[in-house]
């Protein structure tokens, strides 16, 4: 079908967290893993949780990559998005992770071995049945060749096409290909929706070994967002139901955000060009800078080269470093604190800081083809382990090509706060800092009408607990309030949402005496255990 002819729809995917109440006409996207260990929770076993599930990730996502696994941490400051899709007639909801690191969409099966039945996330796990609404695709049909390259071998027409995922920490998922409906909801105008639906093939999981079958943080399945033609991206686009072109804006400073399927129109972003031939989204990296100081990256590390570059990917969560570059940054970020008494902590290095870390370290710059630059903030790449124990959110990943080219990766920790921009059709990623609790807009190209999607926050939800006392501001100036509360959003340490927009205009317009009474809504209280001395 031609583009000009294209039935043209726009998806919106809204960010929450795991206590949301389910909203109304949209995908709501929620965090799989929480800032913090839960009340009661061993920290040391959250972070290894989310630090297995990166060494996963990197089994499968870097497939052309020998990948030395080691280590059990991650750090708490971020988390891990997934949203609830529903599929079949009836259609029956199923959770899963987003992914753009990932192709394929796939969710567990009935009678799945080795499949969780419950999960510690707080939601209702679904087995998908295919014997209800979906066909079974067949190793001879073109979905199937397509993938495969061929008609895969020893296949008969009674044979359905399969398909295996082997992870890096043994970790598997096995099933064969499905075609069902898939419910999701047109964005007719501003703020408004209506309900569509699309037919597409999705992998059903048989059988789940490993990590993949734990119940502590289970899932149904996950929905890959990477450029193949198996994805469900790829699959509608084809169908003609929308562009080629999605968007993600994570918020960690007021929580939600925005994940869209549409041509973004504002903001406007800088954009890098895709590393062309690669699976995943490859980018050039030409440069790092510590505040003033530039850093020498190693003829491995950058280039055009198609073995070389950066993977963009927003279901890992942390930054991945080759060692050389790891080092030299590190020296470049702890340069005024030659006296600083590290200590290695689950892979992760840490110390001692009592005061503001956005006054008291450098911006992290990435610099990449065509001037694009990605701004890491201290309050990005340093997370609190403990009360005023932090930790550096990059790892030395030693991730290496099968040639021995070193890699990036660069995961959650960077993107958030910023809006994303992947537009498949010019090949080309693009970013922009945004305040993601804001909006967006969005075009549709087949009646040329522009829609603003706004970011959803429902702080009611919210893990957060009230501070024990009110904050009483007597006699400030607007601008000191307006300075405290930005401090307080910029440590992520409170959430006041809507509050927070009323009070900005409040005290702009007190005058110099205004009163202000703040609500401080603060995240659980940080985890008891001991810092290493």
């Amino acid at each position: 079908m031609a583009p000009s002819r294209a039935f043209s729809f726009l998806l919106i995917l809204l960010l929450a967290l795991p206590e949301l109440a389910p909203a109304t006409g949209v995908f709501q996207v929620r965090r799989k893993f929480p800032r913090h260990a839960a009340a009661g929770e061993d920290a040391e076993g959250h972070l290894a949780a989310l630090r297995r599930h990166d060494a996963r990730r990197h089994g499968r996502l870097l497939g052309e990559v020998d990948l030395p696994l080691g280590g059990i941490g991650l750090p708490t400051e971020t988390g891990l998005y997934y949203t609830q899709l529903k599929i079949g007639s009836p259609a029956k909801g199923y959770y899963v992770q987003v992914d753009t690191g990932s192709d394929i969409l796939w969710v567990n099966c009935i009678r799945c071995d080795g499949c969780p039945t419950r999960s510690g996330l707080g939601i209702e796990l679904t087995q998908y049945d295919p014997a209800g609404s979906g066909t079974t695709v067949g190793c001879d049909q073109d979905f199937c060749v397509a993938n495969y390259g061929g008609v895969p071998t020893a296949c008969t027409s009674t044979l359905p096409c399969q398909f295996s995922i082997s992870y890096g920490d043994g970790s598997s998922t096995t099933g064969f290909f499905v075609s069902d409906v898939l419910r999701y909801d047109q964005v007719t105008g501003d703020g408004r929706t209506a309900p569509a639906n699309a037919s597409v093939t999705f992998g059903c999981g048989a059988q789940l070994g490993g990590d993949l079958g734990s119940s502590s943080q289970a899932l149904d399945g996950i929905l890959g967002f990477g450029q193949s033609n198996s994805s469900m991206l790829s699959q509608l686009a084809a169908a003609g139901k929308v562009r080629k072109i999605f968007a993600h804006c994570l918020d960690t400073v007021n929580g939600g955000g925005i994940f869209a399927i549409g041509n973004v129109v504002q903001p406007r972003v800088k954009t890098t060009p895709l590393v062309t031939g690669m699976p995943h989204y490859n980018v050039n990296l030409k440069g790092i800078a510590v505040g003033d100081v530039t850093l020498q990256l190693p003829t491995t590390t950058s280039g055009t080269d198609q073995n070389r570059g950066t993977i963009i990917d927003s279901g890992t969560t942390l930054t991945y470093l080759p060692e050389a570059v790891y080092d030299s940054l590190i020296a470049a970020v702890f340069n005024k604190y030659q006296d600083m008494n590290f200590r290695s902590y689950q892979d992760f290095r840490c110390f001692k800081f009592s005061g503001d870390i956005d006054d008291g370290f450098p911006i992290i710059t990435f610099n990449f083809e065509d001037d694009l630059a990605l701004n890491v903030y201290p309050h990005e790449y340093l997370f609190e382990y403990t009360r005023d124990f932090y930790c550096v959110g990059f790892l030395n990943g030693g991730l290496q090509t099968k040639d021995g080219k070193d890699m990036v990766l660069l995961g959650d920790l960077v993107l958030s706060n910023k809006l994303v921009v992947y537009d498949l059709e010019n090949q080309v990623i693009g970013w922009t800092d945004y305040n993601c609790s804001s909006s967006i807009k969005i075009k549709d190209d087949n009646t040329g009408a522009t829609y603003t999607v706004d970011a959803h926050n429902i702080s009611s939800g919210w893990r957060f607990q009230w501070h024990k006392s009110l904050i009483l501001l007597n006699h400030v100036t607007s601008q000191s309030a307006v300075d405290l509360i930005h401090r307080y959003l910029k440590h992520g340490e409170d959430n006041l949402g809507a509050i927070y927009e009323k009070l900005i205009a409040y005290c702009n317009e007190g005058g110099d005496n205004s009163t202000v009474i703040l609500i401080l809504f603060r995240k659980p209280a940080p985890s008891t255990e001991q810092s290493p001395d």
